[in-house]
C-alpha cells in the first residue's frame, strides 16, 4: 500500500510540472496581453484542480491496469496451447495468430467507440452539418478503420514485415480517396484519425504492441512493438471516406 501511495505523490508531482506551463501560458495572456480578469476564478480553480486529479488518477489507472492487461492479454494470446501448436511444430506461421487478430480487431473497435476526443468530435460535426453527418455513423465508421489498422499492425508485427510498405501503400490509398471523395468529408475525415490515437486507444494499442513483440520469437519491442498507433491513425482516414462515398453513391442511386 505504501509503494502505490508513494507512486501516487510521484505521479502527482510529475503531472503539476506538466500542467504548470500550460497554466502559466493561459492565465499569462489572460492577465498580460488580455488585461482582463478571470470571470468565475472559484469555478476555474476547482475545475483545474479537477483536471489535475483526473490526469493523476488516469496515469495511475494506465499502470496499475491498462498497461499491465494489454501485455498480459498479448501473452496469453500468443501461448501454445491457444496457437493450437505443440513441441512437434518446427515453425509457427502467420495464420496460427486467429485469435490475436480478432482480439486486437475487437479492442480497436471498442476503445475508439468509447474514445472522448471521437464522441466530442461526432457531435461538433453533427451540430455543424445540421444532422446531415450521424453521430454513430462517424463514429462507427472510424472504429471500423482503427479495427482494420490494429489487425493489420498486428499481422505485421508476426509477419515481421517492414513497417513502412504499409504506411506507404495505405497514404497512396488516402490520396487517391481524396480526389474523388466529397469535399465535406476530407477534412474531418484527416482529423478523424488524429483523434483515435487519445487517452484511451493508445494505452491499450500501445501495450499490445509491445506484448506481441515481447513473446513472439525474433521480434524486437524496440523495432516491431511500436507503430500499431500509425495503423490506428491512417486506417480510419480510409473509413471515413468511405463511408461518405458509399453515402453519396446510395443518395445518387435513390435519385436516379
Amino acid at each position: 500500500m505504501s509503494e502505490i501511495l508513494i507512486h501516487f505523490l510521484q505521479v502527482l508531482a510529475d503531472t503539476i510540472l506538466d500542467v504548470l506551463p500550460i497554466a502559466g501560458i493561459l492565465f499569462g495572456f489572460q492577465f498580460l496581453v488580455l488585461r482582463r480578469p478571470v470571470k468565475n476564478p472559484k469555478e476555474v480553480m476547482i475545475g483545474l484542480l479537477m483536471v489535475l486529479l483526473g490526469l493523476v488518477f488516469f496515469l495511475e489507472g494506465l499502470d496499475l491496469a491498462l498497461f499491465p492487461l494489454g501485455k498480459l492479454m498479448a501473452a496469453q494470446l500468443t501461448s501454445p496451447e491457444l496457437l493450437g501448436i505443440g513441441k512437434e511444430t518446427i515453425t509457427v506461421s502467420w495464420h496460427h495468430y486467429f485469435w490475436v487478430y480478432l482480439f486486437a480487431a475487437s479492442i480497436g473497435f471498442s476503445t475508439t467507440i468509447a474514445e472522448p476526443s471521437l464522441i466530442a468530435v461526432a457531435i461538433k460535426a453533427n451540430q455543424v452539418s445540421g444532422g446531415a453527418i450521424s453521430q454513430w455513423g462517424l463514429r462507427i465508421s472510424v472504429a471500423i478503420g482503427v479495427a482494420l489498422g490494429i489487425a493489420l499492425g498486428s499481422y505485421r508485427i508476426i509477419s515481421g514485415t517492414p513497417l513502412h510498405w504499409y504506411i506507404m501503400a495505405g497514404y497512396v490509398v488516402v490520396i487517391i480517396q481524396t480526389l474523388f471523395a466529397p469535399r465535406t468529408i476530407i477534412a474531418l475525415a484527416y482529423d478523424s484519425g488524429g483523434v483515435t490515437t487519445s487517452t484511451v486507444t493508445v494505452p491499450l494499442v500501445a501495450a499490445l504492441g509491445l506484448g506481441l513483440s515481447s513473446n513472439i520469437p525474433g521480434r524486437n519491442p524496440l523495432l516491431d512493438g511500436f507503430g500499431l498507433i500509425a495503423f490506428a491513425s491512417l486506417f480510419p482516414i480510409m473509413s471515413v471516406m468511405a463511408y461518405a462515398q458509399l453515402s453519396e453513391w446510395r443518395s445518387n442511386k435513390r435519385k436516379q
